[in-house]
């Protein structure tokens, strides 16, 4: 998993004084909402990449026949405690065999780093607050898990004999080190 730095992302939105624009000139790496993808992708030429953010109570299935043509979805955590974003992207990899980018951004806090990775997310843009140093370390806790997820879909006991065991034996990280948090 990536953590984007927005400063240094080559993605960018569409704003302006009155809000989203009326007309769109297609640049690489513009990411556009949902109803501005669906305005103006007729328009957009083949092999340009484009992103599109998908609020948390939107449905995949309105962007799935345009997924070959996306290069990025971002998908928000307007709180953390809400999870809707993880069973989209979830969805997006699982079902739809999305292969570009999923981007979590909002209210994304180490602890989820995990979680995301897990469900299907590629990158992350931490809440401010966050330590990125903390992030990159909550991805190393956990060699395996017990269950499937969206990059391994097979639970363990299904893996080859051996798998198990070496997972048992791979050296575990500490959660605290010297008074330090995740």
């Amino acid at each position: 998993m990536r953590f984007i730095d927005s400063n240094s992302d080559p993605w960018h939105t569409l704003g302006g004084e009155d809000g989203p624009a009326a007309c769109i000139n297609p640049v690489p790496h513009l990411l556009l909402g949902v109803e501005q993808w669906h305005a103006f992708r007729a328009q957009w030429p083949d092999g340009m990449p484009v992103g599109v953010t998908l609020a948390n109570d939107a449905d995949v299935r309105d962007i799935a026949a345009d997924l070959p043509r996306l290069g990025l979805v971002v998908l928000n955590f307007p709180k953390w405690v809400d999870g809707r974003a993880y069973s989209q992207a979830h969805t997006l990899r699982s079902r739809y065999r999305f292969e570009g980018e999923v981007r979590a951004t909002g209210e994304v806090l180490v602890d989820m780093a995990p979680l995301l990775a897990r469900t299907g997310f590629d990158s992350a843009v931490l809440r401010a607050d966050q330590s990125l140093e903390a992030a990159e370390r909550a991805l190393s806790f956990f060699p395996g898990h017990y269950q499937g997820d969206a990059a391994d879909p097979l639970p363990l006991f299904a893996k080859p004999p051996g798998t198990a065991e070496a997972l048992a034996r791979a050296p575990a990280r500490q959660f605290v080190n010297a008074g330090a948090s995740i």
